[in-house]
């Protein structure tokens, strides 16, 4: 059977990707991935797209599949039922991320499927734990090349030209509820009940069940209004090469992730984790002494090449024998709030395996664990109060030919029911200091917390 074909229509170039998505905004299952260029350094293509042809919705160990207004319910893995869904494999073009297929997140939480763990703490958001849409169209734009086009399966009952005029100029969009937050930010731990999870993970890292635990807090505030103008509010003050906005039904996501998680192009793996972070500071003296003191911190350091080590070892179950490499160790990059310490691991995927064979064998990223990566979880199950929900978790896009990009939902808030939540927090290692992880977990917040001040009503 000869494989569907890809159809490419050129778009005029807009620098800003979020006033062509704007119109989409309020849609279910509209979805937008951001590099955050061009206010990024490190973003290039932005994906844009809406009215999936199919959905996948797991909570707990049931999978709803939509597709035609028909729902059917699933049982089995979710990673293998999206695989399903996806098909046969279609050819994609050179230099165009994606040509059509899956996107959407799978949060942390999903890993119960995947593993035997502990059930201690209770779901806040109780939003699914894998929300994925599958579209047939996308509008790519790239801001390196600065070109858009509108690309899609040419087989699909698409209307070509209603797209192509709805996104070859800037919509006038309809005026929407302001976002407004209500009340104050509250965390679901105190500075004294965070010192005693802090201080039973350092009895665990005695005790020698892990080398290293990554421990957060969850934050919350009442609000209202349209999440759409918050997410404007969050990259304009905090852009980011992996992040999104992702609206399903109950919910809206909106995230300002640092962090590739897993990336696929062809056969070939990167992933880039983050362990090392300071703040940046407005002097430039100062700001310079914060990256040689992140660039040259044993610990750090210590803490990065743990998580190497584990991602190493997770790659290396779908790719070849040899095949996984650390090209880059320990790079200080710098973000609008933070300064981070990334490394990067590459490896070729094995002849017949699949990017969501990859996912499901690393997922969740060891970086937002700890390592050992099954103890720490436990750990974690066991000391933080609420269950992690998307944070932590994985968005991004896994494409009919393939090709894969994900992101670790890390500075990453959800909207649900008037409330929005997210979290934030740290590696806790044997020698970590818990003045210095508690604040650290303030300053990775930084940016949704300033969202926060700046839309009080």
């Amino acid at each position: 059977m000869l494989s569907p074909k890809v159809k490419i229509i050129s778009l005029p170039y807009f620098k800003d990707s979020a006033k062509l998505f704007a119109p989409l905004a309020n849609r279910l299952w509209s979805v937008f991935l951001d590099s955050g260029a061009p206010n990024s350094q490190y973003g290039r293509f932005d994906i844009l797209a809406a009215n999936p042809v199919c959905t996948l919705v797991t909570k707990g160990s049931v999978t709803d599949i939509n597709q035609n207004g028909t729902v059917k319910q699933f049982t089995e893995d979710p990673f293998s039922l999206l695989k399903q869904q996806l098909g046969e494999y279609h050819p994609g073009i050179k230099g165009l991320p994606f040509n059509g297929g899956a996107i959407g997140y799978f949060s942390y939480d999903l890993a119960r499927r995947l593993e035997r763990l502990p059930e201690v703490a209770g779901s806040s958001e109780k939003i699914p734990e894998m929300a994925i849409g599958i579209y047939q169209w996308a509008v790519i734009v790239d801001h390196q090349l600065k070109r858009s086009c509108l690309v899609g399966q040419e087989h699909s009952e698409i209307d070509w030209s209603e797209l192509q005029e709805q996104f070859s100029s800037i919509q006038k969009i309809t005026k929407t509820e302001n976002f407004k937050v209500l009340a104050n930010v509250a965390s679901n731990m105190t500075r004294e009940s965070y010192a005693k999870a802090f201080s039973k993970v350092k009895y665990y890292l005695r005790e020698g069940d892990c080398y290293q635990v990554n421990l957060s807090q969850r934050f919350s505030v009442e609000c209202s209004g349209d999440p759409w103008q918050a997410y404007l509010k969050l990259r304009e003050l905090n852009a980011a090469p992996f992040a999104s906005y992702l609206n399903i039904p109950g919910a809206q996501v909106l995230s300002s992730s640092p962090e590739r998680f897993l990336q696929v192009t062809g056969n070939f793996v990167e992933t880039r984790p983050i362990k090392g972070t300071r703040p940046r500071r407005k002097d430039l003296i100062e700001n310079q002494f914060q990256i040689e003191q992140l660039r040259q911190s044993e610990k750090d350091r210590a803490e990065n090449v743990m998580i190497v080590d584990l991602l190493r070892n997770d790659l290396s179950k779908t790719c070849k024998i040899g095949s996984v490499k650390v090209p880059r160790l320990f790079s200080v990059e710098s973000y609008a709030t933070v300064h981070h310490l990334v490394s990067t691991i590459t490896g070729t995927l094995q002849k017949g395996k699949h990017s969501l064979d990859l996912l499901r064998s690393c997922f969740p990223g060891g970086s937002i664990t700890g390592a050992p990566k099954i103890r720490a979880m436990e750990i974690i199950e066991e000391l933080e109060p609420d269950r992690r929900g998307v944070y932590c978790g994985s968005i991004g896009y896994i494409g009919f030919d393939g090709n894969m990009d994900t992101n670790i939902a890390i500075r990453t808030m959800t909207y649900h029911q008037n409330k929005i939540y997210f979290s934030a927090g740290g590696g806790i290692v044997q020698d970590s200091i818990l003045e210095e992880e508690y604040q650290e977990s303030f300053d990775k917040a930084a940016a949704l917390i300033e969202v926060i001040n700046q839309m009080k009503g």
